[in-house]
């Protein structure tokens, strides 16, 4: 595949990906759990086709994952869960914000379990990082959405969990991981739900908009971003993947007015500000494989 080729994949996966606080705001009446079940209902499906269409297989795929599929698909379970109730009790703006927080958090789980050795750069990053995070999670205290910003955090350290997962198993191939983490989300979700003495019948409206949402814009992301990051370096895929985060506050702003505080967009700033300067540090070294990207 060509390199340009690759860039206009991991782009379009960003777009898909960025349009998701969107959607969310849509959901009249389905909380969290219920919302988790029928979008991971309709991401699996597409995953398996993808993963069928790649290799011709689809069981020994899903069994090659072994243990670390296993654990990587419960930090899915947090990942997804916590950004569903992020964009759902915090603005668009501050949930994706703090999403990209996850690349530090790997960073320092990497350095405490797999022994991975972290860049003095890192180091300055994850510093500069945590600046910014205080910031927004103080911003987030004073206007009463400190649930959600906890919530966006839990989800940053959920998708660290994933990769850290698939470090630990040496998996090249995420999404047969994605979809272990995609059905024990369905689990999870119904247990929930039937403990707490509610149901998954919620209005088909927002059923339907969040199966669109696992089929259309979580799984087929996820396909074209695992496509394209063949071709691209992973500093370059971290810059590229910025583009969710920028633009998400952008639709949301767009179609319903929503805003965000100046206490959120500068402490955004100063974790965008460490992103980069963290992918840009790093563009001369050899990286591991990419794993998956912001996408929420």
């Amino acid at each position: 595949m060509p390199y340009s080729t690759g860039v206009k994949l991991v782009l379009l996966a960003a777009l898909l990906w960025s349009l998701n606080g969107l959607l969310i705001r849509q959901i009249d009446q389905a909380g969290t759990w219920a919302v988790l079940f029928w979008r991971s209902a309709g991401m699996i499906p597409v995953l398996l086709a993808v993963i069928w269409w790649r290799s011709g297989q689809v069981v020994a795929p899903l069994r090659r994952v072994g243990w670390s599929g296993l654990v990587g698909g419960l930090g899915l379970v947090l990942a997804f869960g916590g950004a569903i109730f992020a964009f759902q009790a915090t603005t668009v703006a501050n949930a994706v914000f703090l999403f990209s927080a996850s690349p530090f958090l790997a960073a320092l789980m990497g350095w405490l379990i797999l022994r991975e050795t972290v860049r003095p750069a890192t180091w300055g990053a994850i510093a500069l990082a945590a600046v910014g995070m205080f910031l927004m999670v103080r911003e987030g205290l004073a206007s009463g959405a400190l649930a959600g910003n906890v919530a966006a955090l839990l989800s940053a350290l959920g998708f660290a969990s994933f990769t850290i997962a698939l470090r630990w198993g040496k998996l090249a191939d995420m999404l047969p991981a994605v979809v272990i983490g995609g059905v024990l989300s369905m689990l999870a979700a119904g247990l929930v739900l039937a403990a707490q003495g509610d149901t998954l019948w919620v209005p088909g409206r927002d059923i339907a908009i969040s199966l669109s949402m696992g089929a259309a814009i979580l799984a087929t992301g996820m396909a074209l971003y695992t496509a394209g990051s063949r071709v691209i370096p992973a500093a370059e895929l971290t810059l590229l993947s910025m583009v969710e985060v920028l633009l998400a506050p952008v639709w949301v702003f767009l179609a319903l007015g929503e805003t965000a505080s100046a206490g959120t967009f500068t402490g955004g700033a100063v974790l965008m500000a460490a992103v980069a300067f963290n992918a840009l540090s790093g563009a001369r070294r050899r990286p591991p494989a990419p794993v998956l990207g912001v996408g929420n």
